[in-house]
This record gives structure tokens, sequence and C-alpha cells, in this order.
């Protein structure tokens, strides 16, 4: 008899004191795992047979282990126990255990996952290929096997898979023997003979980080050959992964190409050696995130296999995303923290040598302008959050981990860490990280074990800088107190009497005073021939409220000139820090901004504008002016990817809705214009290509374009519409009623596979008319209905914002089922339902006051998201507010 769990979505939060309780009794562990899934091929089967063996040392008492399955037996050191008595669905309660060594067997069942958790299973509707992948970070291991489900209970992890003989099998280990496995019944299937795998044990890792992978992949393989510090050779296989159906677009060439010099660079920079023997790399379906640093079998979206032809920055993004999951082989795999609290020392240093890996050792070595422009451009927004923490958080359980994946733990760590590397200095940085590898190899860390070995390395004390930076919360501002006299004669400039650069901040999260020290330059630009010219420049630092600007070498005249048409704080972005620039340089920056020539002092400019826009200091139709006068002659395809996004962000989210309509049209039209002006094949056609799709959405009149693009009575030299871009097109008709079901269903059946069949249903669900969105709402209310990638496409399929007045029936529903979706749903699934159907409407505010005051025992995840989303309504109301007070501005 299978034991199952007393609820289809028990979780049993786990705590920091219970983590640190076992961990202090439990050592010497290792883990036989054994996982049939030769049941997966079967349509209709949704379970697999699991059997772990655990092999450990206690001190003495009772512990307990994680599961998260049925079970049919647990035997402790050879004698059974009642499953009923001690397995809730969550945990195995051991008996008081004597001191010494035991073993534990639990036998069990597993069910197949679609969230993107444990084992997912995936049938490839192009084929009917079967593919199957694990994703466990932080807590979801206990999915697939028993477990002492933390990170500092390292152990030696044995797989035995057997699985369908033909398919491709890996693992955490590369070296295997296969023998034939007979027909057995296997969780209550029948399956059929196959093939069992049994790798070599692994290293000592994280339960969080093993992960197999089985299924008809494509695999092909090739051997990195280096030098260790030592001198001896060193040889890496290295295997890349996809399904069948997408290997006529597997850049399997560039992927080598990246992933080769990032080996290079790893072992130049660390003078460690790769640790884990093989290195796979798999492309799977219907992830929930970019990758995973899994030892020897990295995981990726295959979003990073490209359908249509990528622009440069998406294959900077991908080159970046591999490095970052290298960086982790040493930082978060070799090493790792302790618990989560210290996520960080892996995730903000991944990013920073993912980053500064690229910039080295690839031919993107403007991979720091493209981290300002998406990246850091992510930790701002999430830092100005109420749900905003320190770098190094305080991580009470598993449920609180979870969310701190966020923007502060990976891009505001890695801008802060490319700071403390400037600090230290670079040599003295990395050979800080050499030590620390080789002191805590296979060990557990916190933040004073790596400071301790950057201090020893640099000389330097670092209390004064880890304080105010890594353990506080919210963004530094930036600011110029400017004294003037009165504007001379025929509208002459101003002199400049006095010049001040100031910092403020307040801790979110404390309500203190923060005080931090910056690096960072000034530089002042006055307009020549309608051109942004530099005409000082000076790095400073500032560790004080404020610095006299007379008193800092290069702008010292500044005092008594006449005033710059621009003074550009931060310029190069160089630190941590929003910008509020007075009202010249904003003026100047929203009419020639485009014309800064350097990237990243046009990085910086940009972000000013929009932290403006965001507070509701600055029109939101500015911006758009802005963009649309800035972004014609934009030479880098990331700025101008992440810009036009915002713009349009600024038409539907900081416009009042009467506004809306001028600057669709106008930002649809130029979208267009650019498109059709672009160099033919290059960078910036495919981002206009991109930018049209979308502003077509909001913008009717586009329809008749869209169409002519559709069925090629309209073409652009250089320009091929393929499926995902065609997709765009058939998207933003939906959305403005001027496509049919039939229509969208006829463009399905021409190319279905999976990535169709998710644009397909987020069409669907934003074609007009309350009933259908209403249905799709329904959908998503059922648990285990959607994978994840159509909950997502269902989500921005009904939220489609021209449609958005058909939405007036969804604000009861939602904060009447918050609590329903919450629990019945995994939480990567209510995570994008929560967030992704918040009703933003006029009455939202007051509602949402309402659930907050009626249910204070929510969930405190829960909560945190609800709460996050009201901050931004209200941002956003501010901003429409501050619009209508001005009135509207016309194009042009």
């Amino acid at each position: 008899m299978t034991h199952a769990p007393t609820a289809p979505h028990s979780s049993r939060n786990l705590s920091r004191t219970e983590a640190a309780a076992r961990s202090a009794a439990i050592s010497d562990l290792s883990y036989r795992i054994e996982i049939d899934v030769r049941s997966a091929p079967q349509a209709d089967c949704t379970t697999f047979g699991t059997t772990t063996t655990l092999d450990f040392t206690t001190t003495g008492g009772p512990t307990f282990l994680d599961f998260l399955g049925g079970v049919d037996a647990v035997t402790l050191d050879g004698e059974p126990l009642a499953v009923e008595e001690v397995f809730d669905g969550a945990r195995i309660e051991l008996p008081e255990l004597t001191p010494g060594a035991h073993q534990v067997v639990v036998e069990g069942v597993g069910t197949y996952g679609r969230t993107g958790q444990g084992l997912h299973r995936f049938i490839d509707p192009a084929d009917d290929r079967v593919y199957l992948y694990t994703h466990f970070e932080p807590a979801d291991c206990r999915r697939l096997y028993t477990t002492f489900e933390q990170p500092d209970l390292k152990a030696e992890f044995t797989w035995v898979i057997t699985a369908p003989s033909d398919w491709v099998v890996r693992c955490n280990s590369e070296d295997s023997t296969a023998e034939p496995a007979e027909a057995a019944t296997v969780a209550g299937t029948d399956v059929p003979t196959g093939t069992r795998h049994t790798f070599a044990p692994t290293l000592p890792m994280s339960t969080y980080i093993t992960a197999m992978c089985a299924g008809d992949y494509h695999r092909v393989e090739r051997t990195w050959s280096g030098t260790t510090a030592e001198g001896s050779t060193l040889e890496v296989p290295v295997g890349l992964l996809c399904r069948q159906s997408l290997v006529e677009h597997f850049d399997a060439e560039e992927i080598f190409e990246i992933t080769f010099a990032g080996l290079d660079f790893f072992h130049r920079t660390f003078g460690v050696a790769y640790p884990w023997g093989t290195y796979d790399q798999v492309f799977v379906p219907e992830y929930n995130l970019g990758a995973m640093e899994n030892p020897g079998c990295v995981t990726f979206t295959e979003n990073y296999v490209f359908r249509s032809t990528p622009t440069r920055s998406q294959r900077a993004t991908r080159a970046n995303t591999i490095l970052h999951e290298m960086a982790h082989m040493w930082f978060g795999d070799l090493v790792t923290m302790e618990w989560w609290n210290d996520l960080w020392l892996k995730e903000s240093f991944a990013e920073l040598l993912g980053t500064q890996g690229s910039a080295d050792s690839t031919e993107f070595t403007d991979a720091w302008v493209a981290f300002s422009t998406a990246r850091k451009l992510w930790a701002y927004h999430v830092d100005q959050m109420p749900s905003t923490h320190p770098v190094v958080a305080e991580i009470e359980d598993l449920e609180a981990a979870r969310q701190n994946f966020d923007g502060i733990t990976y891009a505001k760590g890695a801008a802060l860490l490319q700071n403390l590397m400037n600090y230290v200095g670079r040599e003295q940085f990395f050979a800080g990280s050499t030590a620390y590898f080789q002191e805590h190899a296979y060990g557990n860390t916190t933040l004073p074990d790596l400071l301790a070995a950057l201090e020893e390395a640099s000389g330097r004390d670092l209390d004064a800088w880890v304080g105010p930076w890594l353990r506080t919360a919210g963004v530094s501002t930036l600011g110029l107190e400017l004294e003037t006299s009165d504007a001379g004669s025929a509208g002459s400039a101003a002199t400049v009497t006095a010049a001040r650069l100031t910092q403020a901040c307040t801790d979110p999260v404390t309500d203190e005073e923060v005080l931090r020290p910056h690096r960072l330059a000034v530089g002042t630009y006055d307009l020549v021939d309608g051109r942004l010219q530099r005409t000082r420049h000076a790095e400073l630092d500032l560790a004080e409220a404020s610095v006299d600007l007379a008193s800092v070498d290069g702008l010292a005249d500044l005092v008594g000139a006449a005033q710059p048409d621009l003074v550009l704080l931060n310029d190069g972005d160089l630190t941590y820090a929003k910008l509020a620039l007075d009202e010249r340089s904003m003026a100047t920056l929203v009419e020639h901004l485009g014309t800064l020539e350097e990237d990243t002092s046009r990085t910086a400019a940009w972000w000013a504008l929009w932290d403006a826009t965001r507070d509701g200091r600055l029109h939101a139709a500015h911006y758009v002016r802005a963009a649309i006068a800035g972004l014609t002659d934009e030479r880098h395809g990331g700025m101008l990817g992440a810009v036009a996004a915002n713009a349009r962000t600024a038409i539907e989210k900081y416009l009042p809705a009467e506004q809306r309509d001028t600057w669709r049209a106008a930002w649809a039209e130029t979208c267009l214009g650019n498109l059709r002006a672009a160099e033919p094949g290059s960078d910036a056609q495919l981002v206009w290509q991109r930018a049209f799709g979308a502003a077509a959405a909001t913008h009717p009149a586009s329809a008749q374009v869209a169409r002519a693009f559709l069925t090629g009575d309209e073409q652009v030299e250089g320009l091929t519409w393929e499926a995902d871009r065609r997709w765009d097109l058939w998207k933003a008709l939906a959305a403005t009623g001027e496509a049919t079901r039939e229509e969208l269903d006829a463009e399905l059946e021409a190319d279905r596979n999976n990535s169709t069949i998710t644009h397909h249903l987020e069409a669907v669900s934003s074609l007009p008319g309350e009933d259908g969105r209403r249905a799709a709402w329904q959908r998503l209310l059922e648990p285990l209905s959607m994978t994840n990638d159509h909950v997502s496409a269902t989500i921005a399929g009904i939220r489609q914002p021209l449609r958005s007045e058909e939405l007036g029936w969804l604000r009861e529903e939602y904060f009447g089922r918050l609590e329903d979706v919450w629990a019945q749903h995994g939480m990567e699934i209510a995570e994008r339902i929560v967030p992704g159907m918040y009703p933003a409407d006029d009455q939202a505010d007051e509602a949402t006051r309402q659930w907050l005051e009626a249910h204070p025992q929510a969930p405190a995840a829960l909560r945190r998201i609800v709460t996050d989303r009201w901050d931004d309504l209200r941002r956003a109301d501010t901003a429409q507010d501050r619009a209508r007070r001005e009135g509207p501005v016309t194009p042009g």
C-alpha cells in the first residue's frame, strides 16, 4: 500500500532553526538514488518508482527526512517502520537514534511534474518524443528522492536510473555501467524492459544541485583540454543536449565556443581546476528560469535555442548565462553557502563573473553595458519595492528562500561586487577567491569566510564597505545642489555660483539613514550643433552626505562658468544609485540623450529618465519623446531593446488612459518607420521588428501593415517573419480584435510545436469578449490544469492592455480567491498567477488595503507579493496624476 501525501501540494516548510539542529547531528552522509522512469513514454502515466538508501552518522536522538511523494516502505537499519506512523506527507520522522552509523531505505512513488519542479516530464507535440529533467532549487529534490533537504548536509550521490533502452540518460557524474532491466510493475504501472544505468558516486555536493535528465535527447560531445595550476593536463568532456525537434535550430558550434572560452577564463582566473569531471549542458522545455548550475549537468531554458534569428543582445545574454552557470561550479557548487541567507555568496558572484568572463573572453566585450541596461535596471526596480532586503538577508525558512532569488541577490549584489573588486584590486580579488576555494572546497561557508580571504589577499579592512552596502537595503539617490546667477541677455546660460554633489538614502527596512562609500564620475556636457559634447569629467569618492565640486580636480572650474546643458551624475555608470538631475539637465536629455557618445553615459542617462518617470518626477510622455528622438541611431542593441520596452510601459502604465492613444500611435509609427529604415540584416532591424509587433498590440490602426507583413504584400529588405515573429503579429491582431479564432487556429496547424502552441494560447486568451477572459481565468484556477508556460501565456493574453476595460469583474474574483490560489497551486504557478492577475484598476487600491487588513495571517510570501503589486499600482497612480496635472503632451 502506498501512503500518499496528506495534501496534493504539501511542502512542509523547513526553518533555519530546524536545519541547524539537524546539521549539528548528522554527518558522513551518502545517498544511493534508484529511479525507474520506464513509465514516462506512457501518456496517461503520472508516477515513477523511487528508492533512496541513506547512510549517515548521527550524534543520537530523533531526526527527520524530507519526501514529497507516496511511501511504500521505510526500513531503519534493516527493520521496517510503520509508514502510517512515521510519514505525514512531507516528512519521515525517525525515532530516537543511538549515536553512530545508520542506514535508512525508503521505497516510494514520485509524481511527474508539469510545473518545472521536481522531475518534469514533457511530451513533444511535434513528434511525441518524451523528455525528463529535474530542477530542485531550493528544496524540490524531495519530490524525486528522500533527503535531508538543506545545503549544508553535503554528500556523495550514486545515481541508478532505469529508463527505456534507446534513451539518453545523464546525471551529475560521467562514468556508468549499463545492464538490461527486465519488465516489471513500477508504481502500479506495468513497464517494459529497459536499461539500468549505474553512475559513479559524485564528489560531495548539496542536494539542491543534484540532477538527472533522460529522454530522446539529441547529444553532441567535444573535449576541452587545459592545464591546471600545477601544470598537469586536464580534459573535460563537454556535452550539449536538446530536443530532437530543435536540432535544426541548435547552434552547437557557438555554444561550444563560449563554453571552451569560459573554461579557459575560469582556470586562468581562479587557478583551481574544474572539479566535477564531465560538463553537460541540457536545453530543456517549460523551464521556470534561465538556467541551473547542477554540477556536470547544467540545465538551460530552451529559449536559448533560437527558433528565429536572434539579436546580438540575445546571443550575448546566452553567453553570459553559460558563463554565469560555469562560475557556479566554483562559487556555489565547490563552496556552498551554509544557509539561504548567504544565497548571494553564489548568485551575486556568478552574476559578476558571468559578466566579467563575457567581457574578457568572448566577442561580447561590452558585457558590462549589457549588464547595466538589463540586469542593473532589474535591481533598481526590486530595491524600491516594499519587499526589498539587504543583499545579506535574513532567511528564516524555505518559503522565504524561494522569494529571494531576485534582482537584489543577483544584480544588485553583482554591481556591488564589481565595486568591491575595484576597491580591493582585481588581482587581489581573484587571489582571495582562489584561497577561499582551496580552504573550503566541498564545504559550506558564511560571509565572514569570504571576507577573511579577501582581506588576507588585499590587506584591506572591509568592514567599512560591507556594512553600508551589504547589510542595508534601498537605493541611494545622488543629487546636485546647483546655485546659479540670473540668466544673461539673449537667452544666454546662467552662471554657476555653487555646486554640491549629495547622497541620501533611508533604509526602508530599518528607517535609518545610510551613507555609502561611492566611487563615481561626474561629467558636464554642452550642446554643439545639436549634439552633446563632454566638457568636463572627473572621478571622485563620495562617502559623506555631500562634496563641494569646486574642490574636485577636473570640476573646479564649473563654479564661475556658464551652466552646462547637462550635468550627468554617475557618468559611466560606476556606482549603484539613483540620479536626481537638475531640471535643465533633464530637459536636455529628453531632446538630445541619443547624442551622448559613450554607451555607459547613455546607460546612466536613460535610467535617470526612467527613474524620474516611475517616481512621477517626469511626465511619462517626455520619456516616450526621448525614446522617439534618441533611439533612431542607437548603436547598442541591448540598450535599444530595453528602452523601447520601457517606452511602451510608460504609455500603458504611467500615462493616464485618456492620454494614451496619441502616444500609442506615435510609438507604433516610430517603430514601423525605424523598422523600414534600419540597415538590412542589422541588429537594430531585428529589435525594431519585435518592437513593432508589441506596439501593434495596442494600436488597431497598425493592423493593415501587420497583415501585409504576414501575407508578404509588404516586405522589408533583409527581414523575414519567422515563426515567433509571425506570432508577434498574430497576437497583436488578436488583442486589437483584428483576427478571428479560425485564423489563429489555421496558423497553429500550419506549424504545430510547443512554441507555437504557447503563442496560440496567448493570442486566443486575448481575443475580445468578457466570456473568453472569464473562461481563461477559470482555467488558471484549476490546479495542475496547465503547464507553467501555458499559465504565463494565458495571463499575458488576458491582461492585454487594450482590453483592460473587460476586466471589471476580476477585482472581486481575484481577492476572493487569493488564498485558494496560494494553497491549491504549487509555488511556481502561484507566483505567476498572483502578481500576473493583480487587478490594477481604479478601485484596486482600496480593495488591496481591505484584503491586507482582513488577512493578517495569510502566508507571508503571499502578502509580500500583494504588497509589492499594491506599491506598483500606487507608483503608477502618482505618475498618472502628474501627467493629468501638467496636461497632455503632444508628439513632435
